[in-house]
């Protein structure tokens, strides 16, 4: 490639003195006089007497000499070869710093030597498996370690004997298991240059798997208990079942909170089994050892009769009372559990005792003037909307707050539909018992159970599975012993001049049916598509009107 030379004379403070013609043509003759680094974009100076300069994208290289009388001269070259190869130094430098960055920042100890065993290099990770400093192995052969007693044994000598990949395992200065691999760097000719140890504390690694095994331990016991407690709450004793993961959560909360004494309020439509979830509570808690569990319904009972009966009454209280008196429920429930249902039913005259109880942990007797400390836990329950009670002047809201200190919210059956059917044959089971039949609930009745919406929830169900397994003397109970009411297509109420079914009825009740037989034989939504011969969004829009599921 062509080369241009230039040639430069400066003062001993750099200003251009001469220049020769191709100086004169790169930089301008007008910049005589000038600082000599003032003429070029980039001016550095790699040593005394060398200095790398660039002018419009070309690379230079100049040498530098002093003359007599302070006059220092310039010699310099402009080629492409050079810029190329200024390129590749940078870019070999940018690795360079790459690697640098790598080696040091390695978690390992690395360690290279050259081919005569001697120490190239070293990372500060080898300060912290050894607890020598780095600077101490640079230049030092392996061999002389090994004497020294600072390696047992040299991995590099093995390398450069075998001529491959070596791993040992042995203890280092410090009595620290290592495991120490080299491997060889071959050059060109086939020929070790040097070799790379890698050097792994196997004390950090011992530690962490056996917090690993300890860990995995502790996971599988966590996951027994998990199970354990899953199996207990799936059925709570003969009361009720647990299936959907909504109630699973509620009764882990319920059985964390169990020895709690915070006022615990379940909010729920009527028959969603608020009652079951406080004897669960009872029975979890260390109150089960030492109290009773009291229930009472707020609004099943007369104003002055609920507050003799929660209170109790003084002798002689009034015309007809026990001459000894009365406990209340509070009284009764001491050190254990009063489940007050339908709170949102009660008087607000017997609002304000109730939440001095709550306030004071005492009562007093209707008639008597002497007030009893009580240790009762409160548990309250109400399918009402008490804030909105609230802001309709129907229930006081300083109980209420005193109530709501850890509300749980009971879904609906209809939202819960994995427990239906276990629901069903935990009741039709316990009516066996009870009665002494051997009844079994069909296909067609089961997939209607399912579907129902049972705006009653679990105790609608209870009930009907008794109805329908006294009233019939089959064995086998199908869809055609449900009661008028629960017939699929009918009306609640008919009229007695109404005896058939509007055409439109009619085709969603056939409709149905089919819908509820291919979604009990296939599995996706797609076969059944294909066997009602209609597309898979039908389908989809179709089971989701009726509420029919795979």
């Amino acid at each position: 490639m062509e080369c241009s030379f230039i040639y430069i004379e400066t003062t001993d403070d750099q200003r251009i003195l001469t220049m020769n013609e191709e100086s004169k043509r790169v930089l301008g003759e007008e910049k005589e006089s000038w600082k000599i680094e003032d003429c070029f974009d980039q001016w550095i100076v790699i040593q005394e007497c060398m200095i790398q300069a660039s002018l419009d994208g070309n690379d230079m290289i100049f040498i530098k000499q002093s003359k007599p009388n302070g006059v220092q001269a310039y010699a310099g070259i402009i080629s492409e070869e050079l810029t190329d190869l200024t390129m590749k130094v940078n870019e070999m430098e940018r690795l360079n710093r790459h690697l640098d960055a790598i080696i040091e920042n390695s978690y390992d100890g690395i360690y290279i030597t050259d081919k005569n065993g001697i120490t190239l290099r070293t990372n500060s990770a080898i300060e912290r498996i050894t607890n020598i400093p780095k600077e101490y192995y640079i230049n030092k052969k392996t061999a002389d370690l090994v004497k020294r007693g600072i390696l047992e044994d040299s991995v590099t000598k093995k390398v450069l004997e075998k001529k491959r990949t070596v791993s040992v395992m042995q203890l280092n200065y410090l009595g620290r298991e290592t495991l120490l691999t080299g491997n060889p760097v071959f050059n060109e000719d086939g020929e070790i240059e040097s070799v790379v140890t890698n050097i792994r504390d196997l004390s950090d690694l011992s530690q962490l798997q056996q917090a690993l095994r300890e860990a995995n331990e502790l996971n599988k016991d966590y996951r027994r208990e998990i199970e354990r407690l899953r199996d207990h709450l799936a059925q709570t004793g003969d009361m009720t079942i647990i299936k959907s993961d909504r109630m699973v959560k509620i009764y882990e909360m319920a059985a964390r909170i169990a020895n709690a004494d915070a006022t615990v309020i379940f909010y729920g439509e009527t028959g969603v089994g608020k009652d079951v979830l406080a004897k669960y509570m009872y029975q979890q808690s260390e109150r089960s050892k030492s109290g009773k569990y009291i229930k009472i319904n707020c609004g099943a009972l007369p104003s002055e009769l609920l507050e003799s009966e929660l209170f109790g009454y003084a002798g002689g209280a009034f015309t007809g009372a026990n001459k000894n008196g009365k406990p209340g429920l509070f009284e009764m429930a001491d050190n254990g559990i009063l489940f007050l249902d339908e709170v949102g039913e009660m008087p607000m005259a017997l609002q304000v005792k109730l939440l001095r109880v709550l306030q004071d942990k005492e009562i007093q007797r209707v008639g008597g003037t002497v007030s009893k400390k009580v240790n009762v836990r409160i548990i309250a329950a109400t399918n009402r909307d008490l804030r909105k009670m609230v802001e309709e002047g129907e229930f006081r809201e300083d109980l209420f707050y005193r109530l709501n200190v850890i509300p749980i919210t009971i879904p609906p059956l209809r939202e819960r539909r994995e427990e239906i059917l276990p629901l069903a044959d935990l009741y039709l089971r316990q009516c066996n018992e009870k009665y002494g039949t051997y009844k079994q609930l069909d296909k067609e009745l089961k997939s209607f159970l399912y579907q129902h919406a049972w705006p009653g929830n679990i105790r609608e169900l209870a009930n009907l599975i008794e109805r329908i397994t006294l009233l019939h003397m089959e064995d086998i109970l199908g869809i055609e012993h449900l009661p008028s009411e629960y017939q699929l297509g009918e009306p609640v109420h008919q009229s007695e001049e109404r005896t058939f079914l509007s055409l439109k009825e009619a085709a969603e009740h056939a409709e149905r049916k089919a819908l509820s037989l291919a979604a009990e034989q296939y599995h996706s939504t797609y076969e059944i598509a294909e066997a009602l011969q209609t597309s898979q969004p039908t389908i989809v829009r179709k089971l989701k009107k009726y509420k029919i599921e795979l």
